[in-house]
């Protein structure tokens, strides 16, 4: 599907189906009234039962179950990277607006890989897998990343462990397995016959994890769950989006408290969960009458959700006194979102190149209105969902290495030459003689993508100077990049494109009958 498509498409989609999902919150709201719905934690008698009837493909490894030394390595991962600075609080957009998350966070995972979330692409800084030539800026994070590329091997084979288990389950037993399904979907499980070996592995195939970092002390403010009365929120409630398919997602936690520090979970003086201690919780998607999970995390304590958990359940972290790190670790889809994609589809888009003069003049080989459709949607995906993406979020990633710094370049000067191509074309459809027909088609097939362009720079240009971008340090404050003035000589067409689409509107109109 080309970009624009592809963006108008989702685009479309998300606005539906937020949409749809705030108003079956309101209404969800709306019927609770001023009601709880029924939680349970593990002072409850019935939480081990509910947990093994309805959320069986939730485990929970205990600190205890993790190797000493791995747990030391993590943790001072964790301590490295607050240590250099390189955790970050990100402008995120959610229903048009700009946020600047709670939680601070970073992405590592296996190079030139990204993950998007609410809108925001994150990039990768590379842990050391065989080939990578990663350079790091410092010791401690080179170190860093290899400790949590060891935490991902030893996070893969727990969950095809747990897989394993859940399978094995379901083939002994298949009529006593609890559907941990809720109303609204059909039930799926792993199968009668159960995945083979490749796809088990495949579905545990971490790529990335999200380091994050919250110290809920310096916070002015976190939401309160809204409906079990929880407590306050680290992160509301939530699916994990752009992953593969069924994959499992595999959490460290880590706050940093000391032992003595830690409340029994058997202590008699809280109803509910104890509010100094971190939780993660857990309730089946619109589901009113399944109680939730509020399951306690403590040093080193890690949690799986298995095969579609995460797309059947939601989750969400209730914060505790002290400040906490986790490691999520992910089997992120990225069909579209690796450096390798992108540099395909930014050559694909140049074949229709010609030659380029001297004074960066091109011509093209065709203006079949299909072919130019594509580069300019290759174009606009380029700019948009890589170019303007990195630079959004300041110079945060050479803080650990510049593997990004070369590949940027790149990018950029491809997004240049592709601005050349448009100047062609632009020209082509204005001139004289051009037959009316031919005129007609490629502006249909061009003006609604050069609308798009137009209107996303000007939405990136108002984030990168909104007051949320302008209070950020100055090494994470939003650069509108690539930008430039009306009388840039080096530039083929001005950054405003309104007049260009004005004009490109009224000769449609004119080749209309």
């Amino acid at each position: 599907m080309p970009f624009a498509c592809h963006v108008h498409t989702l685009l479309t989609l998300t606005f539906s189906l937020t949409y749809y999902l705030e108003a079956k919150k309101l209404r969800l709201l709306e019927e609770l009234e001023d009601t709880w719905l029924p939680y349970l934690t593990p002072r409850d008698d019935e939480f081990y039962h509910q947990w093994q009837l309805k959320y069986p493909k939730l485990i929970l490894r205990e600190a205890g179950s993790v190797p000493d030394e791995l747990h030391k390595d993590v943790q001072d991962a964790f301590l490295a990277l607050h240590k250099h600075g390189c955790l970050f609080r990100d402008v995120v957009r959610i229903q048009g607006k700009d946020i600047l998350t709670p939680v601070s966070r970073i992405l590592i995972g296996n190079p030139g890989c990204t993950y998007k979330y609410l809108n925001t692409r994150l990039f990768t800084i590379p842990w050391p897998v065989k080939g990578s030539n990663a350079k790091y800026s410092e010791a401690e994070i080179a170190a860093a990343c290899q400790s949590l590329l060891k935490l991902n091997e030893y996070m893969q084979i727990e969950t095809i462990q747990g897989l394993e288990e859940l399978v094995a389950r379901e083939k002994n037993n298949i009529d006593e397995v609890p559907v941990c399904i809720g109303p609204d979907f059909p039930r799926v499980g792993l199968g009668y016959d159960g995945p083979d070996e490749v796809e088990l592995r495949s579905r545990a195939a971490y790529n990335v994890t999200l380091v994050n970092f919250m110290d809920p002390q310096k916070i002015s403010y976190l939401k309160e769950e809204p409906y079990f009365g929880m407590g306050k929120m680290a992160v509301s409630w939530h699916h994990d989006e752009n992953l593969v398919d069924r994959s499992s997602v595999a959490v460290y936690s880590y706050s940093c408290e000391g032992p003595d520090d830690e409340e029994s979970d058997d202590d008699p003086q809280f109803e509910g969960r104890d509010p100094d201690t971190w939780h993660v919780g857990f309730k089946i998607s619109w589901d009113i009458e399944t109680p939730g999970l509020a399951i306690p995390l403590h040093q080193g304590d890690c949690y799986f959700m298995l095969d579609d958990l995460n797309a059947t359940h939601q989750h969400c972290v209730l914060a505790g006194l002290p400040p906490r790190f986790s490691s999520t670790h992910r089997v992120a889809e990225c069909s579209m979102g690796t450096l390798d994609y992108i540099l395909q589809r930014c050559q694909l888009a140049l074949q229709n190149i010609r030659d380029v003069a001297d004074n960066g003049d091109v011509s093209l080989k065709s203006l079949e209105p299909i072919v130019l459709k594509q580069g300019e949607d290759i174009h606009n995906e380029v700019e948009f969902e890589w170019l303007r993406q990195f630079w959004f979020q300041g110079n945060r990633y050479t803080k650990f290495t510049d593997w990004w710094c070369q590949p940027m370049t790149q990018l950029e000067e491809m997004w240049q030459k592709m601005e050349g191509v448009t100047n062609v074309v632009l020209r082509e459809v204005k001139r004289e003689g051009l037959p009316m027909e031919q005129r007609n088609e490629i502006l249909s097939a061009i003006l609604a993508l050069l609308t798009a362009r137009q209107n996303l720079r000007r939405e990136w240009h108002a984030r990168c100077q909104s007051r949320i971008a302008r209070s950020l340090p100055a090494d994470q404050k939003p650069e509108c990049r690539p930008y430039w003035e009306k009388d840039d000589p080096s530039m083929p067409l001005p950054f405003d494109l309104t007049d260009i689409v004005s004009e490109l509107r009224s000769l449609l109109l004119e080749a209309k009958p």
